[in-house]
């Protein structure tokens, strides 16, 4: 069978989205294909280009909202893989395929004594979805561990690696998200310690752990931890579909943040840098959200910032009521909260 053959008879055509976005939204994708190694990826680009399609690379679905069909063709990143290079008796390289779990890596690498990503463990998606939002939590961010990227690069149709620098890493923020479509990310690289002091500053953490004595834990066990809590606080997407945090912690100035404590003396904020991170779950809980239900969506009562799809809701349904959330939020405090899922379709 020719390549060519080969990839038509990987191609799907009408397939429906629900059970691959973790909101649970039905759309349907006109054409659909899974993707394992570069050449496939390579033909699949190539197949809507000439036939004048718009593509969609999905990963886990963690990190999106369907707000309608999409009328190209889905790209579905499944390259697996994952092994160790460069280990000495400090620490090990660990490279992920771009479809392997993400939180199945982190607790493949704090089962093996190797500590970094610890406190990312829950987090769902796909290893390759990471590095476009530089996930973060519980005080640390993918970017402090990241050492290169290997993707795509669509201008050039050329394998290019991008190392921790050239990936721009922000707040929630890097060069793949950006530049949106350029970049199709296949592997990733993480640098991680057998020695490094474990992250444990964060308060939830702290509380959760007590007395317990840092000498007393180890990677896994800050894993379990983090898991604990996040169950503790977040909905499971398997049980009520969501994508996990919808708006970013906004950053205002210094003199912003005095006001609204003024105001409001319960604000919480967290100084950076001359600026102050505000709490987002907060602003909204403190805005009437917390708990929130209409037919279909919904805002979390455990966690303010996640909103739920409890009863079949759509895209567009979720949509609107994130929109009522953030006009509310800007008439009590002036702050515009950012949302952090990408929008697909409609």
């Amino acid at each position: 069978m020719s390549p060519q053959a080969a990839l038509q008879a990987k191609l799907k055509e009408r397939v429906e989205l629900s059970a691959l976005n973790t909101l649970g939204v039905s759309a349907t994708a006109r054409f659909y294909i899974d993707v394992t190694n570069l050449d496939d990826l390579r033909g699949a680009l190539a197949w809507a280009q000439v036939n004048g399609h718009k593509t969609l690379v999905l990963g886990g679905g963690s990190n999106l909202v369907f707000a309608g069909d999409f009328a190209g063709l889905v790209i579905r990143i499944q390259m697996a893989g994952r092994y160790w290079e460069q280990a000495d008796e400090t620490g090990a390289t660990l490279v992920l395929g771009a479809g392997e779990n993400w939180h199945h890596a982190v607790l493949y690498a704090a089962s093996t004594g190797y500590r970094g990503i610890e406190n990312l463990a829950l987090i769902p998606g796909t290893a390759g979805a990471a590095p476009v939002q530089n996930i973060g939590a519980y005080g640390v961010e993918l970017c402090d561990t990241l050492v290169s990227v290997t993707a795509l690069d669509r201008e050039t149709n050329e394998r290019v690696c991008l190392d921790n620098a050239a990936c721009g890493f922000t707040y929630r923020d890097s060069l793949f998200k950006r530049s949106p479509g350029r970049y199709i990310i296949t592997a990733i690289r993480l640098r991680l310690s057998r020695k490094k002091p474990l992250q444990l500053g964060y308060r939830d953490l702290e509380e959760y752990l007590g007395e317990t004595l840092s000498q007393e834990l180890d990677p896994l066990k800050v894993a379990e931890a983090v898991m604990a809590i996040r169950r503790r606080k977040l909905p499971d997407p398997d049980i009520i579909p969501n994508v996990g945090s919808f708006f970013k912690n906004p950053v205002v100035a210094a003199e912003q943040f005095h006001e609204l404590q003024s105001a409001h003396p319960s604000v919480v904020g967290y100084p950076q840098n001359g600026t102050v991170k505000l709490a987002a779950a907060w602003l909204i809980d403190q805005s009437g959200w917390k708990g929130y239900r209409n037919a279909r969506v919904g805002v979390h009562n455990r966690q303010a910032l996640v909103l739920i799809n409890h009863s079949g809701g759509t895209g567009r349904d979720v949509l609107e009521l994130a929109s009522d959330i953030r006009q509310s939020v800007q008439k009590r405090f002036g702050v515009e909260l950012e949302m952090e899922p990408g929008i697909v379709g409609g």
